[in-house]
């Protein structure tokens, strides 16, 4: 469509198009096109356009109207061309073909319409699918990491962004790589987990699977977003350089260099008083200049601003610019504000280099030619728009799988799950007959569709009543309270189901919203950890009938249960998408084995302050204190409904057999490692039950002495082992040295000399068996080309000697 016949370029001169030329360079394609551009022009290629945005006060977010009521008018803001579109199909329900033409005809238009014909890089959000109506719903974040199982993430990822391509989209606003610090956290939901290795394993395998259908995926938030004080959303976070550089920045050097993300957006944070958005340390001098990074910075959405407005370190809009832009953020979401008549005022007046906006532009011109949209070929309509479907059998089959391996068994008390077909069981709590209790806050039909009654969801949810319903023969259902506010009466017509019943199951959690609209979500932050409204009192009423319990929490963050309900079963799952009804039905009943593993731990004191396992001795319980924060169920705990033996864990030499105890020059002692080495552990497990299940093989790392305190024990690799009755597996793993380094006393990251531990476990409370290792050498200090992952290998059906009843 775009045409390579000379333009006018404003003096009278006729001159050629070299930017659309695919022979050349991305960077030499920029280059040409910024030698020729306007100011004006420059800076329409760093903003977004949000078109439909709500400007009356009552948008999505807080201070929305503040910055979009003196929006310019489409051709006044498409004058000088357009840097991005913002979700045209995340803003109000639009038929996927519909929106696709749309879409079409306003590219063509603001092709059309500037002088240099290039269109706008569409984004929309996509972190639990694709941010659009009808799409399929996929787990949100937090199931994810209870599926340990990347492979399975990246397949999802892979459909979303080809719904997405399909769509004209070039851009996802995912994933969250924000390593959860502090439950209460209102956005605990979109975290993977606590632990910087999942979080990173997972999370680069959403990239890869974006990335590899050929949408840009964009890392959030970065960074230092989840550790605010109190886990306010928005508020101070108070955090040192080591917690920086050891659990918040690793999954994102894992996204960007095992991932490829060709995009980055800023934390709303400030970090010990500076703002991320106008820190060029944080910006510019890590993500570029130490991690090469050479993809574009975009702002959450107002951030630019907010520098002004909130954070209070620029005296107006163009001083906010200016900080911005000098940090390194490269576009202005989702619409142009601070960076449109403020920054050209700015860079007139000598107070903004012109040279920073090229900096800026010859990225974000760079990613466009990446993405085909110099092209001279390119076409506004994407092929075969009328048979766009956002929702189809392929995505719902990703959609089960990946919940039912989220679902999580805390306990089983009494053996009272699965449930029996004969069974009398009465459902009760308010999340049971609610579909939207699957979805999390970023999902369509909350985050958009909860604005517009008058649409229809758009794809099919089925609560969990729905679907205990078709597998539970006898089933009562009784809802016994809402989500939130303080009405009992609904109580004790709950008791009395349960009373009549056989076994009651107790569905509880949360509703996701926004800024307050909801239990759990962005904004939606919590005081305690208390479950919400009078659900508590729901439960413990029900529990006293005397009547076998099953807790089914159906929420976005754990909640502290109490003590006194340990003779309950206990399911969790984290928001688990629009087949979540079916997969927590199938779990409940048998159908499906559950292998989900925690994410996060469940706290054990509601009212405590939050701790991550990721603790040193003295986070940990000690004498000195007498609060002790040791959770109810530790990261990475989950049961089975069968059984597995673990043996035979070895240290394996270059040729493959296992390594005697002892150093390399054969003295008695732990098995050596060299500093910038790597170590191969293998350990057996068998399914010794009399069903298939999959164990998760977890591998920790503890460090006893260290020139800094060091958490008790961390991950550095996991597998699932999926076994059938009887089999087992050997489950192996090459760990680089690299993994085990930290930041130093002098802040510098460093593999450290001394003894070491490997702990393979069931979880990070459960250790099935030690390794103890040497790491010998000097101490060798570590960048971001380190090796960052351990490889794994599963080989299955492994011949073992029988097990004896007595072992077992």
């Amino acid at each position: 469509m775009t045409s390579q016949l000379p333009i006018d370029d404003g003096a009278g001169s006729e001159i050629t198009t070299p930017w659309r030329d695919p022979a050349l360079s991305p960077q030499e394609r920029a280059d040409a096109l910024i030698r020729l551009m306007s100011l004006e022009e420059k800076l329409a290629q760093l903003v977004g356009l949000w078109v439909g945005a709500d400007a009356s006060g009552g948008g999505v977010a807080p201070h929305q109207a503040d910055m979009t009521s003196d929006a310019p008018q489409w051709s006044e803001a498409i004058r000088h061309g357009l840097g991005q579109l913002t979700r045209p199909f995340g803003t109000a329900p639009v038929d996927p073909v519909l929106g696709a033409r749309s879409l079409a005809a306003s590219q063509a238009q603001i092709a059309e319409v500037s002088r240099f014909g290039i269109p706008a890089q569409v984004h929309e959000e996509c972190l639990t699918g694709f941010a659009a109506w009808r799409a399929t719903v996929y787990p949100a974040p937090l199931s994810w990491g209870a599926a340990f199982d990347p492979e399975l993430v990246e397949a999802m990822a892979t459909r979303i962004g080809l719904s997405m391509r399909a769509a004209g989209v070039h851009q996802g606003l995912a994933p969250v790589l924000d390593v959860t610090r502090d439950y209460r956290w209102g956005r605990t939901e979109e975290t993977i987990g606590e632990d910087p290795y999942l979080v990173g394993t997972v999370g680069a395998a959403y990239v890869r699977g974006l990335e590899g259908a050929g949408v840009v995926a964009t890392l959030k938030h970065f960074a230092g977003y989840s550790a605010s004080r109190g886990g306010r959303n928005h508020a101070p976070v108070p955090m040192g350089r080591r917690e920086l550089v050891d659990v918040i920045l690793p999954p994102f050097e894992m996204a960007l260099r095992l991932g490829g993300a060709r995009s980055v957006m800023n934390s709303y944070a400030e970090i010990d008083g500076v703002p991320v958005a106008a820190d060029p340390t944080v910006l510019t001098e890590l993500l570029r200049d130490e991690w090469g990074f050479t993809g574009v910075v975009v702002a959450d959405y107002f951030a630019v601003r907010f520098l002004q407005t909130l954070h209070r370190v620029a005296a107006d809009p163009a001083d906010a610019a200016r900080l911005a832009l000098r940090a390194g953020i490269d576009v202005e979401l989702p619409s142009a504000d601070a960076y449109g008549p403020p920054l050209a005022e700015a860079v007139r007046s000598g107070a903004v280099d012109e040279a920073l906006v090229d900096r800026a532009l010859r990225r974000v011109l760079a990613q466009k030619a990446e993405l085909g949209l110099l092209d001279a070929d390119w076409q506004p309509l994407p092929d075969d728009v009328e048979r766009l479907r956002l929702d189809d059998e392929i995505g719902r089959d990703i959609a089960l799988r990946l919940a039912r391996q989220s679902v999580v068994l805390l306990r089983n008390s009494g053996g009272l799950l699965p449930l029996a077909a004969d069974q009398r069981v009465a459902l009760v709590g308010p999340v049971a007959d609610d579909p939207m209790a699957m979805l999390g806050c970023y999902s369509f039909p909350l985050h958009v569709g909860v604005r517009h009654p008058e649409h229809e969801t758009g794809v099919e949810i089925r609560s969990l009543r729905e679907a205990l319903g078709q597998l539970v023969p006898k089933l009562t259902h009784v809802p016994g309270c809402d989500i939130t506010g303080d009405d009992t009466s609904g109580i004790p017509a709950a008791v009395a189901a349960a009373a009549e019943s056989d076994v009651c199951v107790v569905a509880v959690g949360d509703r996701a919203g926004l800024f307050g609209r909801g239990t759990s979500g962005e904004g939606c932050d919590a005081s305690d950890l208390r479950l919400p409204g009078v659900q508590g009192e729901l439960v413990r009423a029900v529990f006293a009938t005397g009547t076998p319990v099953v807790l089914v929490l159906l929420a976005g963050r754990p909640y502290a249960l109490g003590p006194d309900l340990e003779s309950a079963a206990v399911v969790q799952a984290f928001f688990p998408g629009q087949q979540g009804g079916r997969a927590v039905a199938e779990v409940l009943t048998g159908a499906v084995n559950p292998s989900g593993r925690l994410p996060v731990g469940v706290p054990r004191d509601s009212g405590g302050l939050p701790g991550t396992y990721l603790a040193p001795p003295l986070g940990r319980r000690t004498e000195v204190s007498s609060v002790d924060p040791t959770p109810a169920f530790p990261f990475g705990h989950g049961l089975s409904y069968t059984t597995f033996e673990w043996s035979d864990a070895v240290v394996l030499g270059s040729d493959g057999e296992p390594v005697p105890p002892g150093s390399a020059d054969g003295a008695d002692g732990p098995t050596a490692w060299a500093v910038d080495g790597e170590v191969t552990v293998r350990i057996t497990v068998r399914n010794t039950g009399a069903r298939a299940g999959t164990e998760v093989v977890q591998l920790y790392l503890h460090d006893p002495v260290a020139q800094t305190t060091r958490p008790v024990v961390r991950l550095v690799g996991y597998a699932r082992v999926p076994l059938e009755p009887g089999e087992a597996a050997e489950t192996t793993f090459v760990v680089p040295a690299d993994v085990t380094s930290f930041a130093g006393v002098h802040g510098r990251r460093i593999v450290e000399p001394g003894d070491v531990e490997l702990r393979l476990g069931r979880s990070s409370g459960d250790v099935a068996a030690t390794v103890p290792l040497r790491l010998v050498g000097a101490e060798r200090e570590v960048g971001h080309q380190r090796q960052l992952e351990s490889l794994v290998r599963v080989e299955r059906n492994v011949a073992l000697p029988h097990i004896p009843e007595a072992r077992k």
